[in-house]
């Protein structure tokens, strides 16, 4: 069983990574594929990257020159560990800096963190500073997006991963809409689990952005920490107030719910 997880935003690259995890450090599946991307982003002016990602002029010249500092060769001096560098939202909840070593090298083999550079990251995978969303209508050699460009290769990847792997041949996605869309393609063969967590407002449960990419996190550190393997253990997840809610859940859609308290 394989877990998905979009990317971050916000990086980070001061916290050290502890020798233990950086003899682990992985190299991605999709190296030359992300390099293709880079050159095409390289051709690209800061006003150019502003106005393709909507980004702010500073913003667009930090990633200008994170495109030319990118090297195919990664290395301890030029990347980070992709669980230990991303550090938005998700893995707020997820907190990847605290979890043991053992615990890292499961999620190593059941975790999947999407990228619109790298197509697709495992924890340990060696990932360099970059901005380039799922979304972003780049126009490349295979179509007039990313969604083009990966086509049904991360599909097959994820496909791949699950055959050679014990267990249930079943994706549990946690990644947004925009990244599973990437992923979840009719080529995909896996069977798809849908987590959902809502929360009470304004008289009833509701997605609230920020909370629930959070839980996403949540779960995933759960499943890291449980080994969760298999399918029927999922609805066991309870965090923060999020328990399962099994009215509003079907078997490829599991609910979480949330009422808290007035503060």
């Amino acid at each position: 069983m394989l877990y998905l997880l979009s990317p971050a935003k916000r990086l980070d690259y001061e916290t050290p990574v502890p020798a233990a995890i950086e003899r682990r450090a992985s190299e991605p599946c999709f190296t030359a594929r992300a390099a293709e991307l880079i050159e095409l982003m390289r051709g690209k002016t800061p006003a150019e990257v502003a106005t393709l990602m909507k980004l702010s002029d500073p913003l667009a010249q930090l990633n200008v020159g994170r495109y030319a500092a990118w090297q195919p060769a990664a290395d301890r001096s030029n990347s980070k560990p992709a669980l230990l560098a991303f550090a938005g939202d998700v893995y707020a909840g997820l907190q990847a800096s605290t979890l043991k070593t053992a615990e890292l090298e499961w999620a190593q083999r059941h975790l999947v963190i999407l990228s619109g550079l790298y197509g697709a990251l495992r924890p340990l995978d060696r990932l360099q500073p970059y901005r380039l969303e799922m979304g972003t209508a780049l126009r490349n050699a295979r179509g007039k997006d990313l969604y083009a460009y990966w086509g049904d290769a991360l599909a097959q990847y994820l496909d791949e991963r699950l055959a050679a792997a014990r267990g249930a041949h079943v994706l549990v996605n946690l990644a947004s809409v925009e990244y599973a869309r990437a992923a979840l393609r009719p080529a995909l063969q896996a069977r798809v689990v849908e987590c959902v967590f809502e929360d009470w407002k304004d008289g009833r449960y509701r997605v609230l952005g920020f909370f629930a990419k959070r839980a996403r996190g949540l779960m995933a550190r759960w499943a890291i920490e449980q080994r969760v393997d298999v399918p029927a253990r999922l609805p066991g997840f309870e965090a923060e107030g999020y328990a399962f809610a099994a009215a509003a859940s079907d078997a490829d859609r599991l609910v979480f719910r949330r009422r808290l308290a007035p503060a």
